[in-house]
């Protein structure tokens, strides 16, 4: 399906639950997809080990909120086989701009190494997509911005896909009816992905979350 996609057609596409992809980097195309399975992390039930609060305590990455937006999108891009094309990366930008897309980005010293992106309505965060370029940087990327959207209010974490990566830190599948029931809960909410501020200290993210294996 090809068609000129706005801003306002993509998030009323997110709030009936259904989300764009294309076939590849070249491709022209963008389809819409609406899984009969949707993965979601239940948000109080991320699930960090012993050797990755080992790990997060040690601090070895700088954590930021939309510093560089476009290069977390990038990023997640930079692989042999990816569904963002120039009309995917250009909504995202608009969105990012309009206030309805943000990055969670990760740093070695000056390094973007890796993050996490996607989408904002009501109470529900849509991931679209995270890149990793260090050892745990994307699961050090999920439990910040896990512990930010628990703090912002947030309801819904909407993974799209499940993968063998996203179950082991407690993501899990549902079937499309409840998650379509689920999105419209949480959509009659509000939260703020910006609202925790700064990005908390690694004492303090896991002092929020002492679930250990």
């Amino acid at each position: 399906m090809n068609m000129n996609i706005t801003p306002e057609m993509l998030l009323h596409a997110y709030a009936v639950g259904v989300f764009p992809m294309a076939r590849g980097r070249d491709s022209d195309e963008v389809f819409w997809v609406d899984p009969e399975q949707r993965g979601i992390f239940p948000l109080h039930q991320f699930h960090i080990s012993r050797s990755l609060r080992r790990r997060i305590r040690q601090e070895p990455f700088r954590i930021t909120i939309n510093r560089d937006f476009e290069g977390v999108v990038e990023g997640c891009a930079d692989r042999d086989e990816t569904w963002i094309n120039d009309t995917i990366f250009d909504l995202y930008r608009r969105l990012h701009r309009a206030g309805f897309a943000h990055s969670l980005e990760v740093w070695d010293g000056s390094d973007l190494v890796g993050g996490v992106y996607g989408v904002t309505l009501g109470a529900a965060f849509f991931g679209e997509s995270m890149f990793s370029r260090r050892s745990d940087a994307s699961k050090i990327a999920l439990a910040y911005l896990v512990d930010r959207l628990n703090l912002a209010g947030f309801q819904l974490f909407d993974t799209q896909f499940l993968t063998d990566h996203l179950a082991s830190l407690g993501a899990v599948e549902i079937p499309r009816s409840t998650y379509h029931a689920q999105l419209a809960k949480a959509l009659e909410y509000p939260a703020d992905f910006t609202t925790p501020g700064s990005t908390p200290s690694a004492y303090s993210l896991l002092q929020r979350n002492s679930q250990t294996s």
